[in-house]
């Protein structure tokens, strides 16, 4: 992360965010994702893995009765 004018890191509470594509979360900016932040989608391991069960969007009941 880069330092502001002081030559200080942000605070915690100044950290950039964004919304988990899956569960619809906001989660933080993590060090370990400092070179790739662009690229984030997801907040975690979990919900990266689940994306392909949620491609369709939200299920829908059908209506079946006659």
């Amino acid at each position: 992360m880069a330092r502001n004018a002081n030559g200080k890191r942000p605070e915690k509470a100044n950290l950039p965010n964004k919304v988990c594509m899956t569960c619809h979360r906001p989660f933080a900016w993590r060090r370990k994702w400092r070179d790739c932040w662009d690229d984030v989608k997801y907040c975690s391991a979990r919900c990266r893995d689940h994306r392909e069960h949620n491609k369709g969007g939200t299920r829908r009941q059908t209506d079946t009765a006659p």
